[in-house]
C-alpha cells in the first residue's frame, strides 16, 4: 500500500513539474533544433552539407556539451524569429544582431563577432581621365550619339524633301542631297551657323523655325545626357559618409537583413530587393543597380571567393556597428550552458583557427 501510493504521488510530482514547465514555456527534446539560414560566411550550404564560422563554433560547442541536434534551414531571418517566438527551434546559430527588442524577447548570448553595415559600388580606383575614355567607347555613349544622329538625319531629310527642287545648288539631288541635309541640321543645332544650306522656300523657312526651337530644348537635354553618360562609375570618390549615400538613386538591399533596416531608418528607400547577398552582388556587377548596401564581412568574403573583385569594389566605408550572437527562446533550460561554451570557445586557439580559415579578422 505504502510503495503503492508513493508510486501515485511521485507520479503526481512529475505531471505537475510537466505542466509548470509547459506553461513557462519550455520544452525538452532529446535532439535540439538549430535554425538556419544560408549566410556566408557564417553559414554556407554545398554539397558536403553545411559549414562556415558560425556552423564550426556551434558544433565545437555541441561536442563539449555532447548534445544531439539537427538543423532546421530557413529561407531568411524571418521565418528563424518567428519558430524562436513560437518555441519551435532551441536556438539559431546564425549571426544576430543585437537589439533592445531581441534582448526583450528572447535570451541573447554573449557576442562571438562584430560586424559592421558595408557599401559596395562598381567604381575602381581609376584617374578621371581614365572614366573618362572608357566610358567614351561604351555602348551607352555610342546610343546616345546614334540618337542624335537620327535625329538629324530626320530633320535634315524633311528639309531636303522640300527644298531640293526650288533650291537644288544648297541641297543637291540624290544620296549627296541627304548629307546636304543633315549637314544644315548639324549646324543649325549647334548655333554655328554658317550660311552654306539655308532655305529658300516658305515651307523651307517654317521647318526650319520649328527645327531651331526643338534643337534648344533638343541639344540642352543631350548635353546633360551626355555629361552623365561620360562621367559615369565615379561613385567611389563621391561616397564619402551617409549624406553622399543618401543621394544615391539606385540602392540595392537583401531583403529582411540589418542592410535593408538600414536604409530605412535612414530615409533610403531601395531600389531593389534582392534574395540573397550574392544574387545582390551579381545585380551589381551587371550595374543593375549603383550601390549595394549588406553586411560588410559578407560582402567582402562573397566578392572575394566568387572572383567579383574586377567588377565590384568594396569601400573603406561602415556603418552600424552590429554585436552577432547565438538566440534562444526565453527560459530556455540549456542557455547557460551553451553560452558558457561559447564564452570559452571564443576564448580558445580554436577561434583563431575558423575565423583565419574563412579569411576573417576581428
Amino acid at each position: 500500500m505504502f510503495k503503492s501510493r508513493f508510486i501515485s504521488g511521485t507520479l503526481f510530482c512529475l505531471a505537475m513539474l510537466q505542466v509548470n514547465l509547459g506553461n513557462a514555456g519550455i520544452t525538452f527534446r532529446d535532439t535540439l533544433l538549430v535554425g538556419i539560414h544560408q549566410d556566408p560566411p557564417f553559414v554556407i550550404k554545398d554539397t558536403e552539407g553545411y559549414s562556415g564560422v558560425s556552423i564550426d563554433l556551434w558544433e565545437h560547442i555541441a561536442k563539449e556539451m555532447e548534445v544531439a541536434f539537427e538543423y532546421q534551414e530557413f529561407s531568411d531571418v524571418v521565418g528563424i524569429v518567428r519558430s524562436l517566438d513560437y518555441d519551435e527551434l532551441d536556438l539559431t546559430i546564425n549571426p544576430m544582431a543585437n537589439s533592445p527588442v531581441r534582448l526583450e524577447r528572447f535570451q541573447v548570448s554573449q557576442p562571438f563577432y562584430i560586424s559592421r553595415i558595408g557599401v559596395a559600388t562598381t567604381s575602381h580606383s581609376r584617374s578621371q581621365f581614365q572614366i573618362f575614355i572608357s566610358n567614351f567607347f561604351s555602348i551607352d555613349f555610342l546610343n546616345v550619339v546614334l540618337f542624335l544622329l537620327i535625329i538629324l538625319l530626320s530633320f535634315g531629310t524633311i528639309l531636303w524633301f522640300v527644298e531640293r527642287r526650288k533650291n537644288k545648288y544648297q541641297f543637291r539631288p540624290g544620296v549627296k542631297g541627304l548629307f546636304d541635309g543633315l549637314w544644315w541640321a548639324a549646324v543649325t543645332m549647334t548655333t554655328v551657323g554658317y550660311g552654306d544650306k539655308a532655305p529658300k522656300t516658305q515651307l523651307g523657312k517654317t521647318i526650319a523655325i520649328v527645327w531651331m526651337f526643338t534643337a534648344v530644348i533638343i541639344i540642352s537635354s543631350f548635353t546633360a545626357t551626355i555629361a552623365s553618360t561620360l562621367t559615369v562609375n565615379t561613385l567611389e570618390a563621391n561616397i564619402n559618409g551617409l549624406d553622399d549615400l543618401q543621394t544615391v538613386e539606385r540602392i540595392g538591399v537583401v531583403g529582411a537583413s540589418n542592410g535593408e533596416e538600414f536604409t530605412i531608418q535612414h530615409g533610403m528607400e531601395p531600389y531593389q530587393i534582392y534574395r540573397t547577398p550574392l544574387q545582390a552582388l551579381r545585380a551589381l556587377s551587371r550595374k543593375e543597380i549603383d550601390v549595394l548596401i549588406h553586411d560588410q564581412t559578407a560582402l567582402g568574403y562573397l566578392i572575394h571567393t566568387n572572383q567579383l573583385e574586377d567588377k565590384v569594389d568594396l569601400l573603406p566605408l561602415t556603418f552600424s556597428k552590429q554585436y552577432r550572437s547565438f538566440i534562444m527562446p526565453r527560459a530556455h533550460p540549456l542557455f547557460d550552458e551553451i553560452n558558457k561554451q561559447l564564452i570559452t570557445q571564443i576564448q580558445s586557439i580554436g577561434w583563431d583557427e575558423i575565423l583565419t580559415k574563412y579569411s576573417l579578422q576581428e
